[in-house]
């Protein structure tokens, strides 16, 4: 190889190598925006049930955010865990909200056969947006965030969640 076809194989290495970061990093949860998990406390979300959650009033204690669908097999099989959780850490002050990314009719009729101890929201289609918004760049479900007491994220994971993870997360905040 020439000199020239050197430099060319090092430029096209280079950038091969660049592209492969780049997909590696998009695949990674993304970057928490601050403003989305400051807006998070001001919203509300029609609950299945009737009313209003209002998420204002779970702020000051530490929260595990899950969005989740009824069409959703890994969010249907984690959410026996997420209760669990919520059950057992409820007396620690710790809160757990699940906001459906699903219709209405859908979430009750499954409430109705699974009932769930925790908050459920009713989040629609712009569920998604605001899960990208706190990290979960591919839009996928489940979703997890999990906030403290001061209302930022301290973690994040898309796809299934277990109960001996969320316990794991809500001991080492302490």
């Amino acid at each position: 190889m020439n000199r020239r076809s050197t430099l060319f194989a090092g430029v096209g290495l280079a950038a091969a190598a660049a592209g492969a970061g780049l997909a590696w990093w998009r695949l990674q949860p993304g970057a928490v925006d601050d403003e989305a998990a400051a807006a998070l406390w001001s919203l509300s979300f029609t609950r299945p049930e009737g009313g209003e959650l209002q998420m204002a009033s779970l702020r000051g204690k530490p929260l595990v955010l899950n969005f989740w669908a009824t069409w959703c097999p890994p969010c249907v099989k984690e959410l026996p865990q997420i209760d669990r959780f919520h059950t057992e850490f409820k007396p620690a002050g710790w809160q757990v909200v699940g906001l459906a990314v699903d219709g209405p009719t859908p979430v009750r009729e499954f409430l109705r056969k699974q009932p769930l101890g925790f908050h459920v929201g009713l989040a629609g289609l712009e569920g998604t947006d605001l899960s990208k918004r706190l990290g979960n760049t591919a839009g996928a479900l489940p979703f997890t965030v999990v906030f403290g007491a001061d209302g930022r994220p301290l973690q994040r994971k898309l796809g299934e969640t277990s109960y001996e993870e969320l316990a794991g997360w809500a001991r080492s905040v302490g």
